[in-house]
């Protein structure tokens, strides 16, 4: 069943030159509804052409020049960015206006897109601020999307997508898109859409071709292993998935010091540097990116041959968006997971939820030992627990040697005279401690814990 041939021959024409011959499972399943304007509830995985499903709808019944008409909400900068950009290309035959609203830019030049917008696809938080600035007319609104509704939830928009919602007129064509449909979703659903048609399509991860191994090492190994694994085994794109901000930097900075060709993206940075940094690693520039949760879902990235977990997230159907940016569309793909002791809780729960899932324990190498660079808080307070190596049979750890014995002192307060124990002011490692360390217990090639 070919739903394309449901739509106007003008989309049809954008749709074929976008090289797109078949519909995706939840493209068959929703466009019809969509187009007869009915509410719709679609459950549907991150890369299974959703855009294109609600997209139609919003093309078909939407007017140049005719004010606001479709409001697509979405959680992320850089999924607005993305959708608008999809709708445009869709939309190439009929000349619709398209705007993107989200922080982190200029509200000034927003205002002025706004009052020629057609079409705007937004986050929530910059949609309430526009409204209540006066700066947004929604009571044209005839397509309301909410696109990624449960990562909006997740982000604690509830109460801003209620107020957007609200604002809109009560007469118009609510589509809510998920990767999960769980019970809030469900909730939501039932108090702003009429007689909604749920729609699933299946994850397009294919678990034939995926596979998931973990290696259980310390926490100040981290870094070395992963140097490691991508040295010997890297090929295509890689993305590597942090929980925090300052870890994701703090990987990268490291990565970088090894000569691997890595970026960053998370929520801390600018909306140009976000952007340029997709466009990177999308055209294969940069091979390596590290990232947070920001870019585990809605954004368009192919060709991931490997995802590598830093951290394992403390919500598991993070992982599961994760590791869905690989094995796609026939190709294979493997995610190794790097657990220390901090890791556990999150990794037992991600087994109780999803307890299909095989992944198989790997017996840890040997890792060549490398130098770590501290973030630049920690350098400014004199710290040195992590700076220095990493690797060999283990990393120096956060004790000093006295009489040849490990006393339990904490090496990463400052002495009075500003230096760290390792290191000088700068947090650079002393010659000496280069040069010296091969006494007692270190000469072993073991070190006590």
């Amino acid at each position: 069943m070919n739903v394309f041939k449901q739509v106007s021959l003008e989309l049809q024409k954008s749709i074929e030159h976008l090289g797109i011959t078949e519909p995706t499972e939840i493209q068959i399943k929703s466009i019809p509804s969509i187009l007869e304007g009915k509410d719709v509830l679609g459950e549907s995985a991150t890369g299974s052409g959703k855009t294109l499903a609600f997209g139609c709808g919003v093309i078909e019944k939407t007017v140049a020049g005719g004010g606001l008409q479709a409001l697509i909400l979405t959680p992320t900068r850089e999924l607005a960015e993305q959708v608008k950009e999809a709708l445009r290309k869709l939309a190439y035959h009929k000349k619709l206006n398209m705007v993107s609203v989200y922080g982190g830019v200029s509200i000034g030049n927003q205002v002025q897109d706004l009052r020629r917008a057609d079409v705007v696809v937004a986050t929530p938080g910059r949609t309430l601020d526009h409204l209540q600035r006066g700066t947004i007319n929604l009571q044209k609104v005839k397509v309301l999307v909410l696109d990624e509704a449960d990562r909006m939830l997740d982000m604690g928009f509830i109460d801003d997508v209620e107020q957007i919602i609200k604002s809109c007129p009560n007469e118009r064509q609510t589509l809510f898109f998920s990767a999960t449909l769980d019970n809030r979703i469900k909730s939501l659903a039932k108090k702003y859409t009429h007689n909604a048609i749920q729609v699933s399509a299946v994850i397009q991860v294919d678990p034939a071709k995926l596979k998931q191994v973990y290696y259980d090492i310390q926490k100040n190994m981290k870094i070395a292993m992963l140097v490691h694994l991508l040295q010997k085994e890297r090929e295509g794109l890689v993305m590597v998935f942090c929980n925090t901000r300052r870890t994701t930097d703090f990987v990268v900075k490291n990565l970088k010091n090894q000569k691997i060709d890595a970026i960053a993206i998370h929520g801390g940075l600018t909306q140009n540097k976000r952007t340029k940094t997709i466009g990177l690693f999308n055209s294969a520039r940069v091979s390596v990116l590290v990232c947070t949760d920001v870019a585990a879902r809605g954004l368009h990235i192919d060709n991931v041959s490997h995802v590598y977990n830093y951290e394992i997230p403390k919500d598991s159907k993070d992982y599961v968006h994760r590791i869905g940016r690989t094995a796609r569309a026939g190709e294979a793909g493997k995610v190794v997971n790097l657990l220390s002791e901090h890791d556990h809780d999150n990794f037992n729960r991600l087994q109780r939820d999803y307890h299909t899932f095989r992944i198989e324990k790997l017996e840890r190498p040997f890792i060549e030992r490398i130098p770590i660079v501290m973030d630049e808080d920690r350098e400014r307070r004199g710290r040195s627990d992590g700076r220095g190596f990493q690797g060999g049979r283990g990393s120096f750890p956060r004790r000093e040697s006295s009489g040849g014995r490990w006393n339990d002192r904490d090496s990463s307060k400052p002495r009075q005279d500003g230096r760290s124990r390792f290191g000088n002011r700068d947090g650079e490692r002393s010659s000496s401690f280069h040069n010296s360390g091969r006494s007692g217990h270190r000469s072993s090639g073991r070190v006590r814990r």
